[in-house]
Order: structure tokens, then sequence, then C-alpha cells
């Protein structure tokens, strides 16, 4: 499985927030700029509380497994690739989003006379700083579930005929 690369997620979330504030701009020319939810931040929140709770979880047990614990609760490898593959899709949707909320925040910090818009422009601020904690969240879970490096299973393969 590869890695999560933190340049991928900063380029979707640049990406996404340069389309993001075109995108409102443009919306804001010719009618009314959709809301941002509060609704936005406490999801993006949960989430990374979920992939920290994951991760804290393995963790331990993990650590209780290497130390050959009596009564240690093992960790189904199926079950961690899973954990990961969940933590990498949460963190390239999280990217997304953030971007998205950062973009449109930044659209409406013209705007922060009107009270409606203050209102929003916090909330998408919210939202950037909760897709940042869930992608923190991604990698830490990421780094727990990482296997150690065995240089023979590398070079097994690589071996020249004879």
């Amino acid at each position: 499985m590869r890695e999560l690369r933190i340049r991928v997620l900063a380029g979707v979330f640049v990406v996404a927030g340069v389309l993001s504030w075109a995108g409102a701009r443009l919306w804001n020319s010719i009618g009314t700029l959709p809301s941002v939810p509060l609704a936005a931040p406490i999801v993006l929140a949960l989430i990374a509380v979920v992939l920290l709770a994951t991760a804290l979880s393995l963790r331990a047990r993990l650590k209780a497994q290497r130390e050959r614990r009596p009564g240690a609760k093992g960790v189904d490898p199926l079950m961690a690739a899973r954990a990961v593959v969940f933590g990498q899709a949460s963190a390239l949707v999280a990217a997304l989003v953030a971007g998205m909320y950062g973009g449109t925040g930044v659209f409406l910090l013209e705007l922060l006379d009107i009270p409606a818009r203050r209102d929003q422009a916090l909330y998408a601020g919210l939202s950037v700083l909760a897709g940042i904690g869930v992608i923190a969240a991604a990698m830490f879970l990421e780094r727990v579930c990482k296997l150690p490096e065995d240089e023979d299973h590398n070079h097994a393969g690589a071996e020249p005929a004879a």
C-alpha cells in the first residue's frame, strides 16, 4: 500500500481552494452565494476524532502484542489495512473539502461587514482547521499501522539469475 503524500494533499487543497474562490466570486456576481453550513467543521472534527481514536487503539494493541502481554488482543492485518485505507480516503476528502471551504472563506473575507457572512467566514475557517486535523489524524494512523522495513523482503526479487 502506498503512503499518503503531503504534496498530493497540499495540491488538492490548493487547487480546490483556487477553484472554490473563483466559483464563489462568480456565483456571488450572478446571485446569492450559498451559505457555509455550521455542520461542516463539526463533521470534519468528528472524523478526526474517530481516526485518532482508531490510531490510539491500534497503537496500544500493537504495543501489547509486541511486548507479548498475557491476554493481549492482537490486531488483524486486514482490519489494520482497512483502517489505513479509511484514513487515506478521509485525508483526501478532507483536503478537498478544506480547500473548498478555504477558498470560500478567503472570498468571504471581503464581506466581513455583513454579520451573516462573518459567521460563514468563521465556519469556513473552522472547517479548514478541522480538515487539517483529519489529515494529521490520518497520517498518524498510517504511521501506527506501518510495517517495519524488511531488507531481505525488499531485495528478494531483485537477485540476478546466475
